[in-house]
């Protein structure tokens, strides 16, 4: 099976062209694996679509199926654009939560897709919630970008509880379809520090779709301004992320082609 490895901030990915096999989910915790894999925060499928240019669907690296994936939607947009599948620099994407829009920025030396900015749709923000993890007391903010969040902010993101904490609140009774679980610190009216654990993935470099859930709340909360650019920087870089005065989001940041291969493990 010839697949490609991209990032997105160090979000890593194994990309592979074609209808996802009914072995799915089996086949991204394999190919996931570090040290018996290819190694990944999980493995995306791109096929045509009947109702947008392109569709993806994407599994964690444990073999659960996401409904939406920031960072790894920009480098379908990019596999798609540097493999000649379509000469669009704007084109959409389906996925299980929804159509999405997407702009690629060509460089101008390479005449490759660079970065991609994508149309994530409404961020729906609930009322801050409190919940009990580990012993400890957590108030966060519940937000749905096509997936679920919970946004916690803290004073310092260094001492944020992320590898004890994380886990116990993906599995926690109020989300009984699990949870991605976001660290913030304010840094300024315009830029928010943020450390992640994915839902079925675990701690990760860097998440698309968290980024997104951050600055919905932060404006929420007023920490940030609607309608302004805001940047939200990740163990693996930085995301540009502005929330309309309405909810809508949009996100602008980097799709790489770490490398291509093949594998002998079935596909």
């Amino acid at each position: 099976m010839r697949f490609t490895k991209m990032q997105g901030l160090g979000n890593d990915y194994i990309y592979v062209y074609g209808e996802a096999p009914d072995n799915a989910a089996e086949l991204a915790k394999r190919l996931s694996d570090r040290h018996f894999g290819v190694g990944s925060d999980g493995l995306i499928f791109i096929s045509p679509s009947g109702c947008a240019d392109l569709k993806m669907r994407m599994f964690n690296a444990d073999g659960s199926e996401g409904r939406m994936c920031g960072n790894g939607i920009r480098c379908v947009a990019k596999y798609a654009y540097d493999k000649g599948l379509t000469d669009k620099t704007r084109l959409t994407v389906e996925t299980l939560s929804g159509i999405k829009e997407l702009e690629l920025i060509i460089d101008p030396d390479t005449g490759g897709a660079a970065r991609v900015s994508v149309g994530m749709g409404r961020a729906e923000t609930g009322e801050e919630l409190t919940l009990r993890a580990g012993g400890a007391e957590l108030r966060g903010t519940p937000v749905s970008v096509g997936n679920p969040h919970f946004v916690i902010f803290v004073d310092e993101i260094e001492k944020a509880p992320l590898l004890t904490l994380g886990p116990l609140i993906e599995k926690h009774p109020l989300f009984p379809e699990g949870v991605n679980t976001e660290f913030v610190q304010v840094l300024g009216e315009d830029r928010l520090r943020m450390r992640v654990w994915e839902r079925g993935s675990g701690v990760t470099m860097a998440c698309g779709t968290g980024a997104c859930a951050s600055a919905a709340a932060a404006v929420r909360k007023g920490f940030c301004r609607a309608g302004a650019p805001i940047l939200v920087e990740l163990d693996g870089g930085t995301l540009e992320i502005s929330v309309s005065p309405g909810g809508d989001v949009r996100m602008t940041g980097p799709a790489v082609t770490v490398y291509e291969g093949e594998t002998d493990i079935p596909g």
